[in-house]
């Protein structure tokens, strides 16, 4: 009887051996760019969902103003902003309807909560050194296809609060010579604070035209990425005039 069993048993694993194994599900691979409606807007269905829900809550909060450029054209568009917060892309995503992709250091990818959010919202992984080839590549795709991407060079907050710009990494000023794109020069004036206005200056976009068609030298290209910073850092000290000019005007009102 036993031999009668073993041989059975070695039928049927036989007979389970020969069953075809199931394929293996291949895992949709992630669209990078964003959906185009009919009418040419590059559109992100989660990020309008956050900022009809978000947004509205924050502004409660934490209020901000706008000054400077009043509207943000359609398209392809480079956003250079400093960085003081987790928040500061709020500030960027409520100056469009359209998606903006997020350029973010590779760590943040790897958070559970704010990974998935990056990736729901088609933000690309980048280096903090500015070598991940594959960072530059996808953003590269995505301004050629007529999208947005936003850049916080100083790759950190800056935790002092203070109105220095951190060291910039570069990288930002050669994305947009390659595909020959405006960049929005975009300054938090401070520190946002609960229940206090922030600042937010936006400058009119600009192109770096005369590094067009060009191999850049090392040198050329941190001196096109200091052009940039430059006009951050005249953007900020414009509003600064701006607002003592108005402070002095109340003084001399009361006198």
């Amino acid at each position: 009887m036993e031999s009668k069993d073993m041989e059975l048993l070695k039928t049927e694993e036989k007979s389970e051996n020969k069953k075809p194994k199931k394929k293996e599900k291949k895992k949709k691979k992630e669209k990078l760019t964003f959906t185009l409606t009919k009418k040419g807007k590059h559109i992100s269905h989660f990020t309008n969902f956050l900022r009809v829900l978000i947004i509205p809550i924050f502004f409660l909060l934490s209020p901000f103003k706008y000054y400077g450029a009043k509207k943000i054209k359609d398209g392809s568009l480079i956003y250079v902003c400093n960085h003081y917060t987790m928040v500061d892309a709020l500030y960027i995503a409520a100056t469009t309807w359209e998606g903006v992709h997020y350029m973010a250091k590779r760590e943040n990818f790897e958070i559970p909560v704010i990974g998935w959010g990056l990736r729901k919202i088609k933000g690309i992984s980048v280096n903090r050194d500015g070598s991940d080839v594959r960072g530059v590549l996808d953003s590269l795709k995505c301004l050629k296809a007529g999208e947005k991407i936003a850049i916080f060079p100083e790759g950190t907050r800056n935790r002092l609060g203070n109105d220095e710009l951190l060291p910039f990494y570069h990288g930002a000023a050669m994305i947009a010579i390659k595909t020959k794109t405006p960049i929005l020069p975009m300054v938090i004036y401070k520190k946002p604070r609960l229940f206090r206005t922030t600042h937010i200056l936006l400058g009119e976009p600009f192109e770096l035209t005369k590094y067009y068609d060009k191999k850049l030298t090392p040198e050329e290209a941190v001196k096109a990425d200091d052009e940039i910073r430059e006009a951050m850092i005249a953007l900020r000290q414009k509003h600064k005039e701006y607002l003592e000019a108005k402070k002095n005007a109340k003084r001399n009102k009361k006198a």
